[in-house]
């Protein structure tokens, strides 16, 4: 894995952690964790990304105007989600990869496949 900088937008601290310590596994030198829609924007406004992943349900709302929003500038995403598809997500963003939680290393590998197929 190549990227250098992933932001991980997660509502809970546990999965957050448990994300990065799997992200650390495949490569990833630096992840930024944030827990609202507010800190994402904050950190992709300070920050250059190389992708990030997005809890779809954060609590407080879902992440896909944000998601809609790294379409917008060009930052790859994926979801991660305790929903198993994306057949209820809205029609444009049905298509973006997905990580089912719960999740593990090889999960997350495939994930990262899906996301990068190059790396393959």
């Amino acid at each position: 894995m190549s990227a250098i900088r992933v932001l991980v937008l997660e509502d809970s601290l546990i999965i957050a952690m448990e994300a990065e310590d799997m992200l650390r596994l495949a490569g990833v030198e630096n992840i930024d964790i944030v827990g609202s829609v507010e800190q994402a924007r904050a950190a992709i406004a300070a920050e250059t990304y190389d992708f990030a992943l997005l809890d779809v349900n954060l609590g407080e709302g879902m992440s896909f105007g944000f998601a809609r929003h790294l379409l917008d500038i060009g930052i790859p995403f994926g979801f991660v989600s305790g929903y198993s598809d994306t057949g209820d997500f809205p029609p444009d963003l049905q298509h973006i990869p997905l990580l089912v939680k719960p999740f593990d290393e090889t999960a997350m590998r495939e994930f990262l496949l899906r996301l990068f197929p190059a790396v393959a």
